[in-house]
């Protein structure tokens, strides 16, 4: 690609950056979708993003396809092409958008792996007193109370929490914030750990509830590896991440809930599809819902 077509990408991630406010994480990603079709497009002799043609997206497409790359990272990466085309249309760069049309191959939803309740009950319940056993006992219980991704975690600030009211407030994705409930261990932990946090920032202006060794913010690598850790001590034999438990977390709510609304705000889904992946509700609880809600399907009365 010339340097006009490469200037056309670093105005573009400028402004996801400066006015949508994206992580670095997902800036990297699209930086890097992107330059993977600019690659694509010198080897095809594709100079401008003006020349892309839909048909060269679709070609795009069914390599990466056939070198291993599965329907969901391409429609990630289609998402992150109509994005930034649309800002190059809108900067009168390109007549068309060649990605509009252009949809990812299918592939098979895989279900996410989960803990069983009693696995969740043996990691979350390490034993000691040290400040630090106390830090991830009160980081393990709220990965399971409330559902909450790495970034959220890592994210909160001492006032993001309500122990008082047993909740705590998260920024999710998209910056958006909610409000999720906290169980009773969960904040039993946490006012177990917050008893020690404040030695461990003594003197230091470090909002973060979760601090490292040293009074400064734990880095979501850290937690990683905590997490890892007490698996490996508590007898878990799978791996264990942080988004292992918000998958348990999820599952284990629909199962004894059935209540997919509920649990699809709880995880700050911005689809519920997204949610559904976590149930299999079967036929007879349907037919139920169906007979209670519809109004052509309800019994009258005796």
């Amino acid at each position: 690609m010339d340097n006009d077509a490469q200037q056309g990408i670093e105005r573009f991630l400028v402004k996801l950056h400066t006015e949508r406010r994206l992580s670095p994480h997902t800036l990297k990603s699209y930086r890097r979708d992107l330059d993977n079709l600019s690659r694509y497009c010198d080897q095809h002799q594709v100079n401008h993003w003006r020349d892309l043609t839909e048909i060269e997206v679709r070609q795009y497409v069914g390599q990466r396809h056939r070198q291993g790359i599965d329907g969901k990272s391409l429609q990630r990466e289609l998402s992150a092409f109509r994005s930034c085309f649309n800002y190059l249309l809108s900067e009168g760069e390109i007549s068309s958008n060649p990605a509009t049309h252009v949809k990812a191959p299918r592939s098979a939803r895989k279900l996410p792996d989960t803990l069983d309740v009693d696995m969740v009950k043996r990691l979350v319940e390490i034993q000691g007193d040290a400040p630090l056993t106390r830090r991830d006992r009160a980081i393990l219980e709220l990965f399971y109370s409330s559902g909450l991704r790495l970034s959220e975690l890592v994210g909160l600030e001492l006032n993001s929490v309500d122990l008082t009211d047993a909740t705590v407030e998260v920024t999710g994705k998209g910056n958006k914030t909610r409000r999720v409930p906290l169980g009773r261990h969960a904040v039993s932990a946490l006012q177990d750990w917050l008893q020690c946090r404040s030695h461990m920032v003594a003197g230091g202006d470090e909002t973060a509830i979760f601090v490292s060794r040293q009074g400064r913010r734990l880095s979501p690598r850290s937690v990683q590896a905590r997490l890892r850790h007490w698996a490996v001590k508590q007898g878990i034999d799978m791996r264990v991440y942080p988004h292992l438990l918000r998958h348990s977390f999820a599952s284990h709510m629909l199962e004894s809930s059935q209540d997919l609304r509920a649990v699809q705000e709880l995880l700050g889904h911005a689809n519920i599809s997204t949610t559904q992946i976590y149930t299999h509700l079967d036929f007879q609880h349907l037919a139920s819902v169906y007979d209670k809600a519809h109004p052509r399907a309800r019994k009258k009365d005796d």
